[in-house]
């Protein structure tokens, strides 16, 4: 990490709003925990920011270990308030069967999913009325949420099962933004993988698609300080891969390119050129099985 880097993640994270106390404790209640055909299932409910409890599921596999690889998994938006992190055991339509409960277990990771603000047990709110209400009090919706996820990780590294050196972030869709954010960050997460958001803002700016994405996606003064390109900067020269849809109205191919040149050079300066990888495929906004596929190979050879 270098000294640019750190100040870069400093001057990222002030961006985000007046966020809680990174000093205060992480604390868990177990709800439940029940054996599922490849795993185990954990019910949480996690003490991360000290205004209301984050419902979570941790998943690892049926044989006890010592440490295992631990992926933070990050559930998509997609205008469904009730699934949040049941996406993570459930699946969604723009998600690969097996769902990545199942994926990653029985390759032997373990993972945790988290309920954003106003998603799955934590909706009763509507993301609006959420986002108007911390702007008044000069916080950020993406900044509470990226806040929760970086908590979460705090969360992972407190438990005795989990590798603290072999920590993953993936996710599409919002789960994909927040996953790049999150690694950018945390240089506690060692590989993204990032699922069909990898958005080049001026892209989205020059294509009109600014309605693709919820009113949580937007930080102000965010493009006075950072482009895509130089936020996933923050992430080298740790492994990160990236799967995007040519056809994905939230992804335009003029921004891919982009982002993609100024990685390439970003990843050869620091010594990594391998580390970094986009692929992308003639469909629109959904994981592939030939994604799926991309995605185990990466994990395999990094995590």
């Amino acid at each position: 990490m270098t000294e640019n880097a750190e100040e870069g993640r400093q001057a990222l994270y002030a961006l985000l709003g007046d966020l809680p106390d990174r000093a205060r404790p992480v604390t868990a209640r177990k709800v439940s925990e029940e054996k599922r055909d490849t795993y185990v299932l954990e019910k949480l409910m996690l003490e991360l920011n000290g205004i209301e409890e984050v419902p979570a599921y941790f998943v690892r596999p049926l044989v006890e270990s010592r440490r295992r690889p631990t992926i933070l998994y990050n559930h998509a938006h997609g205008g469904n308030y009730e699934l949040g992190k049941d996406e993570l055991i459930e699946g969604r339509p723009a998600v690969q069967k097996p769902p990545y409960a199942v994926e990653l277990t029985r390759r032997g990771y373990s993972a945790l999913c988290i309920d954003h603000w106003a998603f799955g047990e934590r909706r009763g709110r509507s993301e609006s009325e959420i986002f108007k209400q911390m702007l008044w009090q000069g916080q950020v919706m993406w900044g509470m949420m990226v806040y929760d996820s970086i908590r979460a990780l705090d969360y992972l590294v407190s438990r005795p099962d989990v590798d603290p050196a072999r920590l993953g972030t993936m996710g599409l869709s919002m789960g994909s933004t927040m996953a790049w954010w999150l690694a950018a960050l945390d240089t506690r997460v060692k590989v993204c993988v990032d699922i069909c958001c990898l958005t080049d803002y001026q892209a989205l700016i020059e294509t009109r698609g600014l309605d693709g994405h919820g009113i949580y996606y937007y930080v102000p003064r965010l493009l006075q300080h950072f482009t895509t390109a130089q936020i996933n900067a923050l992430i080298a020269p740790r492994p990160h891969l990236s799967l995007a849809g040519n056809y994905d109205r939230l992804t335009p191919p003029a921004g891919l390119e982009r982002i993609d040149a100024a990685l390439r050079q970003v990843y050869a300066a620091t010594g990594a050129p391998e580390a970094w990888k986009l692929v992308r495929y003639d469909v629109g906004h959904m994981e592939t099985a030939a994604m799926r596929a991309e995605i185990v190979a990466f994990l395999e050879r990094w995590l």
